[in-house]
């Protein structure tokens, strides 16, 4: 006797996305991150006809094209913002200077990358909008030029994410350098986000970055009591030197995560390091 086979009921897409002229290597990271059950992507030739279709429906993301200027990509956001305050957008851009980077974050832009950059790193800020239920007040601007800027940065790991790569955009220093200050600066963050904030979205910290022709410098206050650096055993930097992973087996004691390692990790290519009482 013959089965009836019931056809398997397929997912419907129930969130939508818009990719603006995509290359190959864009459309791959994306295609990672955004699962077909779950988006419908639509490809827009251009901010123009972003535009139009925004107005026409929401979409729950929008990508930018690298052809348009970061200017451009900014006053298109303006323009969404004014039918859809809350879009998820994220600018990518060949043209860019760091004045656009401030003017992004201060639109409330999701992210920001000027060409070359790592299609890695936009698929992980792609998954942290895809997952962040609440995120357009996680970044505040109190004041912002190229050289100087505070930001008040809520207590959890995803807006650390964010705000790294929007000050790795405003840096000019050269490549090697770029990278030593956005590790330090994220260790330093995360810090400040755990063991200060303890990973609470209704804790913020407070972050200055100022560039003089000559330095960098970036000032971190978390919300926490505070510490004695000189206390913190199951931190990396305090292992003495017969037994270099003894924070490992005190974390797992005091059952703290696996790490330990971003004050040793920030002392190596910066030149001072420096906590207040």
């Amino acid at each position: 006797m013959d089965s009836d086979v019931q056809p398997q009921a397929q997912p419907i897409p129930t969130r939508l996305a818009l990719i603006v002229d995509a290359d190959s290597e864009v459309s791959g990271a994306l295609c990672s991150v955004l699962n077909s059950g779950e988006w419908n992507i639509v490809h827009a030739p251009d901010n123009l006809a972003v535009l139009k279709l925004v107005e026409a429906r929401p979409f729950d993301l929008i990508i930018t094209g690298t052809k348009s200027s970061g200017k451009e990509d900014i006053e298109l956001l303006r323009k969404i913002r004014r039918v859809r305050p809350h879009v998820r957008l994220i600018i990518l851009t060949d043209d860019s200077t760091a004045t656009d980077v401030v003017a992004a974050m201060r639109e409330r832009a999701l992210s920001y990358f000027t060409s070359p950059f790592s299609a890695a790193s936009l698929a992980e800020i792609v998954r942290c909008a895809t997952t962040e239920p609440f995120w357009d007040d996680g970044i505040e601007l109190v004041s912002a030029t190229p050289e100087w800027i505070s930001i008040i940065a809520r207590c959890d790991k995803k807006t650390a994410d964010r705000l790294v790569q929007f000050l790795q955009e405003m840096s000019d220093l050269p490549h090697g350098e770029r990278e030593d200050v956005a590790t330090a600066f994220r260790e330093m963050l995360l810090n400040a986000i755990e063991h200060g904030g303890n990973f609470d979205p209704n804790q913020y910290v407070e972050v200055a970055y100022v560039r003089t022709r000559r330095s960098v410098m970036c000032r971190i206050k978390d919300p926490g009591q505070g510490f004695s650096l000189e206390e913190i055993h199951h931190a990396a930097v305090n292992n003495p030197a017969y037994d270099p992973i003894r924070h490992v087996l005190l974390r797992e004691a005091c059952g703290l995560r696996p790490g330990g390692y971003g004050v040793l990790l920030t002392k190596h290519p910066v030149d001072e390091l420096v906590y207040s009482e």
